[in-house]
């Protein structure tokens, strides 16, 4: 594993919550992978079979790089911290994928990559490069906002609750990200995320002060 010495690998049988009762704290990450009924949409598919042999996750000390093994792709990576260094973040995500990739190569298992459609993963939705940007961003007034989806749209991000998806915003803190795969780079992706949390973070202070945001709505992208 890239970034600390850690080797952690965890069944999917493994009750987290024994070990790190506060795992909610981190992102409710390795909760998700090692609890498949919050996966009902997709065991239908056959998603689940054999569970939990070949399922997993590998992360580091301090939990800001991980790898998911056999949940809905073969592998899910995942870069992550709090604060607003989405830089680092996306640093340590390309630098840790690059040298995922490597061993696979090596091994004669390199990604699935089609030249006119990208990364090809599972859901037709990450088609492309597969990347999802997101940042946790607290929007009390912007949320109540009549145009706040048509801001959204126009930014081309999507919204997910506090929880990811299928779950409500607490405390109006919503899990922002970009809304395509296709057409872009990963870092035009990225800085699309940046650059449009940014505007809805001004309009969420204009709109606590009780000011008109409509001059900051931007035109559609």
């Amino acid at each position: 594993m890239p970034f600390g010495n850690t080797h952690n690998k965890y069944k999917l049988n493994y009750k987290p919550e024994e070990e790190y009762p506060d795992l909610s704290k981190h992102n409710n990450h390795m909760a998700k992978v090692l609890t498949p009924d919050l996966y009902k949409k997709l065991l239908a598919s056959g998603m689940a079979r054999d569970w939990p042999d070949a399922r997993g996750i590998w992360h580091n000390d301090n939990k800001s790089f991980l790898v998911w093994v056999n949940e809905e792709d073969h592998l899910r990576v995942i870069s992550m911290e709090k604060g607003g260094n989405m830089k680092e973040v996306f640093r340590r995500f390309c630098v840790g994928l690059q040298k995922i990739e490597e061993i696979f190569k090596k091994a004669g298992h390199p990604f699935m990559w089609n030249e006119h459609l990208g990364y090809v993963l599972t859901c037709p939705s990450n088609l492309g490069t597969g990347l999802r940007g997101g940042v946790h961003v607290k929007l009390a007034h912007l949320s109540k906002h009549p145009k706040f989806e048509e801001i959204l749209s126009r930014l081309r991000l999507q919204k997910r609750g506090t929880g990811g998806v299928d779950t409500a915003a607490v405390g109006s803190v919503f899990d922002v990200s970009n809304a395509d795969r296709l057409g872009s780079s990963e870092v035009e992706q990225v800085q699309l995320v940046v650059d449009g949390v940014k505007l809805m973070v001004e309009m969420e202070k204009k709109l606590e002060k009780g000011q008109s945001i409509d001059d900051m709505i931007p035109a559609q992208k």
